[in-house]
């Protein structure tokens, strides 16, 4: 009778609720800046709806930063999680897949009627197969240092921010939407093949991790010229900017087959078997 009614232990009790210990704020820091993304790559989806095609567009740009922000502050202040790692993939497939995708829709590939959709489908699966590689490589021990300086296929929010080439063309003037929506479908599904593809693109990672004490002040003042340019020619800006990233991506090919010509020539021969007629 022993077994059936147990004495009842306070202790235990109190063990197992001191489990339940306060979060420090670095764990939830970046989570916060995730969910801010996702809110503005859903506001985008209603503001293009609305007819604001600039505010949508400048809702998924800021979403795109805020992710590159995230997780640089995550592992600033040691704030990594599986959890943190995971809504940030569900938030860059709703931002950079469907939001991206849906924006283009409704500015002019509609017009293509079901091969407009059959586009969009094609951008938003791209991207979540791109992300779901993306951590399936993160947990891969055997990947060689230097190969995290570049990302297999172009990154998410890259892609979308190139994917939106034609509506910056748009806004500054150029007739896009004159010229049809054809051209512009092509050039979505060639961003979509790059996500989806193991050209390598360079990460960048490691930039800026050691600057020397006489380069502090120049980069200063770059910064506050790109940042006064990026405010006043915005999407002109942007333009230049994606045309010179899809233009250097040839360079990025090159740069890591060479690395891994160096890696290959370092890495040790395997060993000879045995012969036949040879003792082990």
């Amino acid at each position: 009778m022993s077994d059936l009614f147990p004495p009842f232990e306070p202790e235990r009790v109190e063990s197992k609720r001191a489990r339940f210990k306060p979060i420090p704020f670095r764990l939830l820091a970046p989570n916060v800046i995730t969910l801010l993304a996702l809110c503005l790559g859903l506001t985008a989806m209603r503001l293009i709806v609305e007819g604001k095609l600039e505010t949508a567009t400048i809702c998924i740009l800021i979403a795109a930063a805020l992710d590159g922000v995230d997780g640089r502050l995550a592992r600033l202040l040691k704030g990594t999680s599986r959890f943190g790692a995971e809504l940030d993939s569900l938030s860059d497939f709703v931002n950079f897949g469907v939001a991206t995708g849906y924006v283009l829709w409704i500015f002019v590939l509609h017009d293509l009627k079901s091969f407009g959709w059959i586009i969009v489908l094609t951008l938003a699966c791209a991207m979540a197969l791109r992300l779901a590689r993306f951590n399936v490589m993160i947990d891969d021990p055997d990947r060689p240092e230097w190969q995290k300086n570049f990302f297999v296929g172009m990154p998410a929010p890259a892609g979308a921010i190139t994917a939106m080439l034609p509506v910056y063309l748009h806004i500054v003037g150029v007739p896009v939407q004159e010229y049809g929506a054809l051209p512009v479908g092509i050039y979505i599904l060639f961003i979509a093949f790059l996500t989806i593809s193991r050209i390598p693109c360079y990460a960048g990672k490691t930039l800026g991790t050691r600057i020397p004490r006489t380069q502090v002040l120049p980069i200063f003042v770059a910064v506050v010229i790109v940042a006064g340019l990026l405010f006043a020619y915005t999407f002109e800006v942007l333009t230049v900017v994606v045309i010179a990233y899809l233009a250097l991506i040839p360079v990025s090919v090159a740069r890591y087959r060479k690395l891994e010509r160096a890696h290959a020539l370092q890495a040790p021969a395997p060993a000879a078997e045995p012969a036949s007629g040879d003792q082990v």
